[in-house]
């Protein structure tokens, strides 16, 4: 098509304002891979670039979308030809290039990644960087010893895209998963295999440099007080997989838990990583690291048209799950 539409974030006088658009493929940023986008999805990090809420885009104007799934139309670099089905999650996505939420993107060949078997690209970005986020956490958690024996792994925030991806790869994989939220979604938690619900609201999270060992592992999407609690209730030789920081970006605790229990506190950057960890965690999310409730997950599908409505529910609280987002019939 030689015209498409957009959906597209501007700064004027410093202020963030997002609308759709009708573009050209010359308007777009450079790449060597042509993609006709079928899906997209919303993530948080979407929400705040849209709005303007976070500091996400780089440069300005971008189209938005952090994922893309759909198929190739045109390609420079020999590794993609046409009608190949791909996805792209991350990799400067709507922060140093253009996004996901437009009927057309021009992408680095570096950061296409062909469509894993066993996921069709509606599932790809029911997962998204969310679910490619929980793989990574999983992955390197099991790198690094973790295992069912070790005992229950609390999940934090887990209503949310990233958490509820982690409860059901956990299930999946043998482990008893505690699911730590603030809302009232256990009936939800509890399709997606969590067997303990904790209310944050209600929890004591303690003062003690270490506190009563209860978690064999965590993945926590909250930072701040809850991961500092953590710190210090994850048993011996346990691992923390440190995703997010929706409660705080500080982390205040002391060396006792690292030095007297040997836990583990591993940071997880889903937006960089090399292309062969890319790849590798792609085609597991479609094998071993596949949830087997995405639709569950999926909480919500809309059309492209729908998408700047949705954005509010991501600071109200009222958005669980994943959102996918139909950008081309």
């Amino acid at each position: 098509m030689s015209n498409f539409r957009a959906y597209r974030i501007n700064q004027t006088d410093g202020k963030i304002a997002a609308a759709f658009e009708q573009l050209t493929v010359g308007d777009l940023t450079s790449g060597e891979v042509v993609i006709k986008v079928l899906w997209s999805g919303i993530n948080f990090k979407d929400a705040l670039a849209a709005t303007g809420r976070g500091k996400i885009l780089r440069q300005f104007p971008l189209n938005g979308g952090i994922d893309l799934a759909g198929v190739v139309t045109e390609s420079a670099d020999t590794r993609f030809k046409t009608g190949d089905e791909v996805l792209v999650c991350g990799g400067g996505l709507s922060e140093t290039m253009d996004g996901g939420y437009s009927q057309v993107a021009r992408v680095p060949a570096e950061v296409v990644v062909p469509l894993p078997a066993g996921l069709t690209l509606r599932e790809a970005m029911i997962l998204g960087t969310a679910g490619f986020t929980a793989a990574m956490a999983v992955a390197r958690m099991e790198q690094n010893g973790q295992t069912p024996a070790r005992g229950p792994v609390i999940v934090t925030g887990a209503t949310g895209g990233v958490g509820s991806c982690a409860v059901n790869i956990l299930s999946n994989k043998g482990y008893e998963v505690t699911a730590l939220t603030g809302g009232q979604q256990n009936d939800y938690l509890r399709q997606l295999g969590a067997t303990e619900f904790i209310n944050r609201n209600d929890m004591d999270i303690g003062t003690r440099p270490l506190e009563k060992g209860l978690w064999g592992g965590a993945v926590d999407n909250a930072g701040g007080d809850i991961l500092a609690y953590l710190t210090r209730t994850v048993k011996p030789w346990g691992n923390i997989a440190s995703i997010g920081l929706v409660q705080s970006h500080k982390l205040e605790t002391t060396v006792m838990p690292f030095i007297l229990r040997g836990v583990s506190l591993l940071g997880i950057n889903s937006i960089e990583p090399s292309v062969a960890i890319r790849g590798e965690l792609w085609t597991r999310l479609g094998d071993d690291l596949r949830p087997d409730k995405l639709d569950n997950i999926c909480t919500r599908e809309l059309k492209f048209s729908q998408l700047p409505e949705a954005f509010a529910d991501y600071f109200s609280g009222g958005n669980y799950g994943r959102t996918v987002v139909k950008i081309s019939v």
